[in-house]
């Protein structure tokens, strides 16, 4: 924790090169991902400040909307959409992914309610067909895709998202980072499957 802190104290010795997102952001895409710490969508995507708007949950899940019992993930998606008025929206699942590890295990999740209440809600991912050059290194990751594919589907179940696809651009990415390798791949426009991004 005392690098951690050491950074952060130095960072803001940097505030002039930071002044000028006081006056706002325009963020290029809706980033919606896992919570786990391996998965940096800056890193990987080469994103400054301000150019994403995150939204990380614990499996990168979309809760169904639902306006009378409203989350901050349903916020955030509204914020984005309609405040910010993001053109893209990219799903980002992950391999080694817990959340669907556990799903796909029926694992016992006594010990974490709020999560076994969380991923209650969610089907069980089927395994689809290994995208191209699929790295075997781990085996969960034909379900993490069609996890995403779940979360892209409920996504566009949101009326801001329907809205706004009708009227306006908004495109919506499936993607899948593998945690082992660094590679993303990406859901096929027009296909089931992932291929290169």
């Amino acid at each position: 924790m005392q690098l951690l802190m050491d950074n952060a104290r130095r960072f803001g010795e940097r505030a002039e090169e930071f002044r000028r997102f006081a006056d706002g952001q325009a963020p290029q895409a809706l980033f919606i991902t896992c919570s786990d710490s391996r998965v940096i969508p800056s890193l990987f995507t080469g994103a400054g400040p301000g150019e994403l708007f995150e939204l990380r949950t614990a499996g990168g899940i979309v809760p169904p909307y639902d306006a009378e019992r409203c989350s901050g993930e349903t916020a955030t998606i509204e914020y984005a959409v309609e405040v910010l008025g993001v053109e893209h929206i990219v799903v980002c699942g992950h391999s080694h992914c817990g959340a669907v590890g556990a799903l796909l295990r029926g694992e016992d999740l006594t010990a974490v309610p709020a999560l076994r209440t969380l991923l209650r809600n969610e089907p069980p991912p089927r395994a689809a067909e290994a995208d191209e050059g699929h790295d075997p290194g781990d085996p969960i990751v034909e379900a993490v895709q069609a996890h995403v594919r779940t979360q892209i589907e409920r996504l566009r179940g949101y009326p801001c998202v329907a809205a706004r696809a009708a009227h306006r651009p908004l495109h919506i990415h499936g993607w899948c980072y593998e945690v082992h390798t660094g590679r993303v791949t990406a859901r096929r426009a027009g296909q089931d499957d992932f291929g290169p991004l």
